[in-house]
Order: structure tokens, then sequence, then C-alpha cells
């Protein structure tokens, strides 16, 4: 373990701190240095990090005003801390501006839009009961692997129409996709073994995409068919096809998934929420707000300065990374009472920058919540408990906040 998680974070001097290394995640370890940041340096310059020096916003009002201006804080050339490998790069309409980020999202909307919510939902919430029923009651298992990846990589089975006898494969390309030295600071994963993997999705999808191109789309509002028949998306070269397939797949997997998982560690370290939701499952719309704002799956946003700007008392050259920290943003007591509290029935929970906002606010927010909301309506069904009965292991990454493993048992009603 680096020396670093074993120090006073008061003791650091202020121009020593770096919150991008992915090691005190892994420890569940950066809440303090956040704290600080937020009260000593709330825009604060780290010179030297693996990632080269970069920015740290950390208060809810900063992040926001850096959302708001695209033009001043630009997604290009990309959205996480590190840059790219220069023999692998990749482009994505997130990591674009307008006009080609507006086309291109507009064109995949419609797989995440109220109509195509309002035909999930049965769907989802099918497939959750089939999960849950078919789980060891009384016996110990893995509820990452058998609920929180299980059902999000069904859900994104369905999303692509992508074989369902392979969804399995879908989880591995994000992951491999995350894996990257440029997130978690290692080399766990070699460059060669993820740009495999990563050859291996656009393979795979390059098949598919040529197949629903010369198919009529009827009406269909999987992504692959939406993008196929878009004029925004037919010059993409195969790196661009990749990255918005990385992007597409990425942002159906992490958030869905560790706020699943994520919900679950926090009732139990919670017991009277725990006993609040028992009582009234009515709660449950509000209690998946307030998931998504304490997980912060996506834990942070990169921007890039295309001009000098001051921002919070701060000079910003252009050519800066600016690095917005979602984590620390939701729990900055300016905006949010009782911040570091898990409270299923708090007042205005929605209020989180967990989904970003502005012309890059995640555009499948709806879906993520709708998932979670079904999840724990067929949860409170069934279970009396579910209890978390060994050490949980965390992700090594700067940007998914990622539970790898969560020993549990279920108890009846």
């Amino acid at each position: 373990m680096s020396s670093v998680l074993q120090q006073d974070p008061y003791a650091i001097p202020l121009d020593d701190i770096d919150v991008a290394n992915p090691s005190l995640y892994e420890a569940d370890n950066h809440w303090p240095l956040f704290e600080r940041l937020r009260n000593e340096a709330p825009v604060h310059f780290c010179k030297d990090s693996l990632f080269g020096p970069y920015w740290s916003v950390t208060r809810y009002d900063d992040i926001m005003t850096v959302e708001k201006d695209h033009e001043t804080f630009s997604s290009y050339p990309t959205i996480v801390i590190g840059d790219q490998d220069p023999n692998f790069t990749v482009k994505q309409f997130i990591a674009v501006d307008p006009p080609t980020h507006d086309n291109q999202r507009k064109a995949v909307t419609p797989a995440v839009s109220p109509q195509s919510l309002s035909q999930l939902e049965p769907i989802i919430r099918r497939r959750i009961a089939e999960i849950m029923d078919e789980l060891p009651v009384g016996e110990e298992f893995d509820w990452v692997d058998r609920v929180s990846i299980e059902l999000t990589t069904q859900m994104l089975a369905t999303l692509f129409d992508f074989p369902f006898e392979d969804r399995r494969k879908l989880t591995f390309w994000s992951d491999m996709a995350t894996s990257s030295e440029e997130l978690a600071g290692d080399d766990s994963v070699s460059a060669e073994e993820r740009q495999a993997a990563l050859m291996e999705c656009l393979e795979a999808f390059t098949e598919i995409w040529h197949e629903r191109a010369n198919t009529p789309p009827e009406g269909k509002l999987d992504f692959i068919t939406l993008m196929a028949h878009s004029p925004s998306f037919q010059k993409m070269d195969p790196m661009e096809f990749l990255g918005n397939l990385i992007l597409l797949i990425v942002g159906g997997n992490d958030t869905t998934r560790n706020s699943i998982s994520g919900g679950v560690l926090m009732l139990n370290d919670n017991p009277v929420e725990y006993q609040k939701l028992r009582k009234d499952a009515s709660l449950i719309p509000n209690m998946v707000s307030e998931i998504i704002r304490y997980q912060t799956p996506l834990m942070h946003m990169r921007r890039t300065a295309t001009r000098d700007v001051m921002l919070g008392g701060q000079q910003i050259r252009k050519g800066d990374k600016v690095v917005m920290w979602y984590v620390s943003g939701n729990r900055d007591s300016t905006k949010i009472n009782q911040p570091d509290d898990f409270i299923i029935d708090r007042s205005g929970a929605r209020n989180h920058v967990s989904f970003g906002f502005g012309i890059h606010r995640c555009m499948g927010n709806r879906l993520a919540e709708m998932q979670l909301r079904l999840v724990w309506e067929e949860i409170v069904k069934r279970f009396e408990k579910i209890e978390i009965t060994g050490p949980v292991v965390r992700l090594k990454s700067n940007f998914v906040r990622g539970i790898v493993e969560m020993p549990v048992v279920l108890h009846p009603k």
C-alpha cells in the first residue's frame, strides 16, 4: 500500500495533495483529502501526478460553473484525467463539442427516451425477478457477480440488441476499457491485452453494424440500429466507432452496476435507514437518488481549458487539465445538508452532480434510476435483509467508484 495512504491528510503540504492517486479509491481513503481541498483550496493545482499536472475542482458550485461553460472548458480531447495512448486513440461524442456532439447524442437518445423506457420497464422487472428468484437463501454468494453484473449485462444486451448468450462479453469489454493505465495508474492489464480485447469488441459490433445498416429499422430503438441509420454516424472511422461503443457500454454498465452494489453496502452501514425502507417501500424512488449521490459511480470528468480563465480565484491557463470531482461535489456541505450521511428520505435528493450537468449530462440517467428502483422494489418483496458477510473489495480507479466483490447472505421475509 502506498505510503501516502498512511499519512495524516492534514499533515500533507497542500501543494503535494494528489487526489488522482487510484490507490486512494481502492482503500476508500479519499474523503478527508477532498474535505480539506473543499475547505482550503477548492480549486487546487497538483503539479505532479501519474497523469501529469491538473486542476481539481471540488465544490458543487465551481463544478457547475465548469459544466455550464463548454466553450471555455472543452471535453476534447478526452473526459478522463489521463491522456490517451497515442498508439491507440479513440474518439467519442462525449469528448467533442457542438455541433458533432449534439447531432450524435440526439441520434442515439431514442434508445433511452420515455417511450423506450415504458417498453423496457416490464422487461427489466421480469429479468430482475428471475435473477432474485434464483438466488440462494441463507448461503453466502457474491452479490456483485450474481446480481449487479448479471442484471446490468442483460440490460446492455437489450440496449444494443446484442446476442443474449454472449452478454458477458459486454461486461468484459467495459472492464477492459476502464482498466487502462490512464485510469488505474498501473499496468495490471497490459496495453496489448486491453487493445486486443477492444479490437475484438470493434470486430463484433462492426458485423452487427453491417447487418443493421442493411435492414430497415422498422421502429427498432437499439443503439446500433439508431447509429447505422443516422447521417451523424455515417462518416465514422473504425476508431471513432469503437470510442462511441466504449462510451455507451461503460455508461450503461458502471453507473447502474456499482449503484446496485453500493446501495446494499449503504443500507448495511446504516441500519436505521434500512429499517425506514422496510417500513415504507414508497421511499424507494427517493432512496435511489440518494444512492446515486452517495455512491457517485463515475467520480470525475475532465475538461481542458480553451483559454486563460479565472476559476475560484485561481488562474487557469489555456491547455490546462481541469478535473471536476463529482465525488467531492456530492459531499459539499455548502450545498447539501449532512452530506456525509446516507439518508433515504433526504429532501432534494436528486440535486446531486453524479450525472453531470449541461450538454454532457448523462443521457441514460432516467434508465439508471428506473433500473435501481425496480431492483429495490423486487428486493423488498422477497428479503428482510441482504447481509454483507465479508470484506468488500473496491476497484483501483480514480474514475469508476466500483465494487469488485461483496459477499452476502440473504434473509427471507
